[in-house]
């Protein structure tokens, strides 16, 4: 069997820039696919030299002639799916949601159809948001799904469901991961992106509040990595969507962690007290079993890697705080 090459779609967003640092770290050869030819997320995790060693494809991922002439011309065999847009994008503009997020994924699944094999098996980002709301403290389980609350969730389950009907038709073997609060170097959009953005408001000592409260499963963005690319070369046959879980915390709980770190930030930083409409735990069983992930990073190592690095990035003049207005 050849050497994987592998295809990063939405490689300059926040868990795309992750997935290629700890595949490059890994010595794999990377394609990477976004309509943005900026790499600032990825200089906040990488030097040039590092992200020199990718091959860069500037690109829409509607656009289906694209999506396959870059799997057919780069020979790619290993497909991360990550492009997309988030919450409040396809809240504002559905159809432009569905475009990406739905349309945009059955070109990938296309793509891979059309490979004649070449294409070896796909990973790509599904979402808590899937699930509605929970009882606290209940942990949802994958078969839990629906009654989702957002477009974005709606068309994140019409993706699971087409990746089903693929392997069915065409035995494409995919894995969909649904991580819920993802936290780290880089989240600067999205619902639950307060977090980090409380991290880098402390780090420049500004005033955050972040606009949800309650408790929710915070993932580290290496952990979220790690399980893409697992989700990716595992050889796992059919059509799957696992729960992807960190540790269940409440979000006050991150600003103490903050506080600990840097001092001066106590009192600075707030949450709303109503959590976001979804569980806040995730049952992750299935996942742990079929791809053997090691243990999460606990909430107090992330929050500290996440603070240390915005601190070099300060310190060097390179931390971008224009997201802390948004």
């Amino acid at each position: 069997m050849s050497e994987p090459i592998f295809l990063v779609t939405g490689a300059h967003g926040f868990i795309g820039a992750w997935v290629v640092k700890k595949l490059l770290a890994q010595g794999q050869r990377v394609v990477i696919f976004d309509q943005s030819a900026d790499p600032q997320r990825l200089r906040l995790i990488m030097d040039d030299d590092e992200i020199a060693r990718a091959t860069f494809v500037a690109g829409d991922i509607c656009d289906e002639a694209t999506v396959t002439g870059l799997v057919n011309t780069h020979n790619i065999t290993n497909i991360i799916h990550l492009a997309g847009v988030q919450v409040p994008v396809c809240r504002a503009n559905p159809r432009l949601g569905a475009m990406i997020n739905v349309v945009g994924t059955i070109n990938i699944f296309e793509a891979a159809r059309q490979s004649n094999g070449q294409v070896r098996r796909i990973a790509y980002a599904s979402s808590a948001a899937v699930f509605g709301e929970a009882e606290e403290g209940h942990a949802a389980k994958e078969d839990e799904a629906g009654k989702m609350a957002t477009h974005y969730g709606a068309f994140k389950q019409c993706n699971e469901a087409n990746a089903r009907v693929y392997f069915l038709d065409h035995g494409i073997h995919s894995v969909g991961l649904r991580p819920l609060t993802v936290y780290g170097v880089g989240r600067d959009f999205g619902l639950t992106s307060g977090p980090t953005k409380a991290m880098k408001a402390a780090v420049v000592g500004r005033p955050y509040h972040i606009g949800f409260g309650g408790k929710t499963d915070f993932l580290y963005a290496g952990d979220c990595a790690e399980g893409f690319i697992r989700a990716a070369t595992v050889e796992l046959a059919g059509a799957h969507a696992f729960n992807i879980a960190g540790e269940t915390e409440a979000v006050a709980d991150v600003i103490t962690e903050i506080e600990k770190l840097i001092p001066a930030a106590k009192g600075t930083l707030t949450c709303a007290p109503t959590p976001i409409p979804m569980p806040s735990k995730l049952d992750d069983t299935a996942i742990r079993a079929a791809l053997q992930l090691p243990p999460a990073t606990s909430l107090a190592q992330g929050v500290r890697e996440t603070v240390e690095r915005f601190q070099l990035l300060h310190r060097e003049g390179r931390l971008d705080v224009k997201d802390l207005d948004s």
